[in-house]
């Protein structure tokens, strides 16, 4: 894969008492029902995926022997085109719900936005809990080595990580590619699944060593199977989707 820049996307999201008048159980209790809802969802998009697919060959049919219904057939596909479009974007949605997705306490967002103000590559949205490292320079192409100013600013984070406002959250590092396949440093990196994971792990490793406890750190890959932007035909890939995601959670999440 042809990684010559990677966005990195500190999504920082976590439910509180404080905020929500809820506890731990009851937001596992709402991530339960919304994993739920998403399967459902997941499988209808399937079976409207398979749907289209048959459609669009019996419009191909239709184009050929000059069938009547041609107009009518590219209809029904522009609805159920449109009507999938909407329900990714709800399962989107709702991934980022799952994971905690809600404006996080008063101190520790005034830490993250004075944070963010302080440093040239950070951008952070109160409303969202979202710190994004805007620097496209995190990793060289195919590797999982962390650039010395992504790295200088992850630890900065650390040190928001491990005041007492953050100490009892939980942080979940999620990697991600493009769909471009893995041309060099194969060796290393067989696939994006692995690239994504590695490349996780390359921060997790970061902030064990800034003191994070280990305990609260976990890592997920997802290679280029949840993409941020569409990709570029061809598997060109798409730099927005070349990233990394920190989600602070309650713990257990």
């Amino acid at each position: 894969m042809r990684t010559v820049k990677l966005s990195l996307f500190f999504i920082v999201c976590a439910s509180f008492l404080l905020l929500t008048g809820c506890g731990e159980q009851d937001l596992r209790m709402r991530n339960a029902a919304l994993n739920k809802r998403k399967a459902d969802l997941e499988s209808e998009l399937q079976a409207s995926r398979l749907e289209l697919a048959q459609l669009k060959r019996q419009l191909s049919e239709a184009q050929q022997l000059g069938g009547i219904n041609v107009d009518a057939m590219k209809q029904k596909i522009d609805a159920l085109e449109a009507h999938l479009a909407k329900k990714d974007e709800l399962v989107a949605r709702m991934r980022e719900q799952c994971l905690g997705g809600v404006a996080l306490p008063a101190e520790l967002s005034t830490m993250l936005e004075d944070f963010a103000a302080k440093e040239d590559m950070v951008t952070y949205d109160p409303s969202t809990g979202i710190v994004k490292f805007k620097s496209d320079l995190l990793f060289k192409s195919g590797s999982d080595a962390v650039l010395p100013a992504a790295t200088v600013a992850i630890k900065s984070l650390c040190t928001i990580l491990n005041t007492k406002e953050a100490a009892e959250l939980d942080i979940i590092i999620a990697g991600h590619t493009d769909d471009q396949p893995i041309r060099f440093a194969r060796a290393n990196h067989p696939t994006n699944w692995h690239l994504s994971v590695h490349r996780a792990i390359s921060v997790l490793n970061i902030m064990s060593s800034s003191k994070v406890e280990q305990k609260r750190l976990s890592v997920r890959g997802f290679g280029d199977q949840r993409p941020f932007v569409p990709n570029d035909p061809g598997k060109k890939g798409n730099p927005q989707n070349r990233r990394v995601e920190i989600y602070i959670v309650p713990k257990g999440m």
